[in-house]
C-alpha cells in the first residue's frame, strides 16, 4: 500500500508532461530541475568546492572532523537529467550526516553524449579522488547513478572499500515481475526512453550497461541495496542482491515499505527520506 506522501506525490507526477511524449523539451526539464532544487533547504558543509577531476566536472565537500575517506557519488535521473546542483542539498546531507568526504560527479549524459561516456566520467573522477585526495573510497549512488556506482566498482575490483545503491536502475529490458507488479503512476515507456536516450539496443548486453549480465559481481565490496515497495525497479535491485549474496559477496538489502522511485532526495515530502539518508551514512562508516 502506497504510504500517504506518496499517493500525493505520485498525483502530482501524474500532472506532468511524460518524458516519451511528443517534442518532449529535455533542455527545459532539466532547467526547471534546477529552478526547483535551488528553492531546497541547503546544509552548511565546512568547504565545498568545484573542482576539476581529470577533466571531468564534480564539486567536493568536507564536513568538519573529515578524515581521509571519500564518497564517490553520482546522481540518479534516468541517465539524462539532474547534475551537480540538483543533487548538491543531498550531497551536503551525505557529507554531513557520513562525516566523510563527498565527490559528487557531473557526469556527461546522453542524448548528447552516450553510452559509455556517462561511466567513463565517474571512472575518470574516481581514478583522481584516488590519486589526488588519497584515503580509502566509498561509492554511492541513486536510480541511473547506482548502476554508474556499480558498474565502476565491477570495472575496478578493490577501488571501493564499499558500495551503497539506492534504487538502481539496472535492466534495459524491464523483465522483472515489479514493472507490472508495483509500478504505480509508471508508464513502460518511460524505463525504455530512458534506455534509448542512453545506449542503442546493441549495448544492451554489455555488463557496462546491464551490470546484472556481469559475471564479477563476486569481485564486489560490502554493498548494500536499497528498494523502494512501489517502484518497478525494485524486482532488478533485489535480484542483484541475491545474486550478490550467492557469489559470495556481503551484501544488506532493504526495500522500503509505502515508498515511490525518488524519495531518497526529498525529505521534506518524504518522512523515510532522512532514515535512509543515515542508514546510508550509517553503512558506509563502517567500511571507512
Amino acid at each position: 500500500m502506497l504510504f500517504p506522501e506518496a499517493r500525493r506525490a505520485l498525483e502530482m507526477y501524474a500532472a506532468e508532461t511524460p518524458v516519451f511524449a511528443e517534442g518532449y523539451d529535455i533542455d527545459a526539464a532539466r532547467e526547471q530541475a534546477r529552478a526547483m532544487a535551488a528553492q531546497e533547504p541547503r546544509e552548511d558543509v565546512a568547504e565545498v568546492a568545484d573542482v576539476d577531476a581529470d577533466g571531468v566536472p564534480a564539486r567536493l565537500y568536507i564536513p568538519d572532523g573529515a578524515g581521509e575517506t571519500t564518497i564517490v557519488h553520482a546522481h540518479g535521473g534516468g541517465f539524462v537529467f539532474n547534475d551537480v546542483e540538483v543533487h548538491d542539498a543531498s550531497a551536503r546531507r551525505l557529507a554531513n550526516r557520513s562525516g566523510m568526504r563527498v565527490l559528487s560527479v557531473d557526469y556527461r549524459r546522453p542524448p548528447e553524449h552516450r553510452f559509455p561516456a556517462a561511466i567513463d566520467d565517474v571512472g575518470a573522477a574516481a581514478g583522481w579522488a584516488a590519486r589526488t585526495l588519497g584515503g580509502p573510497l566509498l561509492a554511492h549512488g541513486d536510480s541511473a547513478g547506482g548502476n554508474l556506482a556499480l558498474v565502476d566498482a565491477l570495472r575496478h575490483p578493490g577501488r571501493y572499500a564499499a558500495v551503497a545503491l539506492i534504487y538502481p536502475f539496472l535492466d534495459p529490458t524491464a523483465g522483472f515481475d515489479s514493472y507490472r507488479t508495483h509500478a504505480d503512476g509508471f508508464d513502460p515507456r518511460e524505463g525504455a526512453w530512458y534506455w534509448e536516450q542512453y545506449a542503442t539496443p546493441a549495448d544492451h548486453t554489455d555488463p557496462d550497461l546491464a551490470p546484472l549480465l556481469s559475471d564479477r559481481l563476486g569481485t564486489l565490496p560490502p554493498t548494500l541495496v536499497v528498494t523502494a515497495e512501489h517502484d518497478p525497479l525494485h524486482g532488478e535491485g533485489e535480484e542483484l542482491a541475491r545474486r550478490m549474496a550467492e557469489a559470495g559477496v556481503e551484501v544488506v538489502a532493504t526495500r522500503y515499505l509505502g515508498q515511490l522511485h525518488g524519495f531518497w532526495r526529498h525529505p521534506r515530502v518524504f518522512p523515510s527520506a532522512e532514515p535512509l539518508m543515515r542508514q546510508v551514512a550509517g553503512f558506509l562508516r563502517m567500511y571507512c
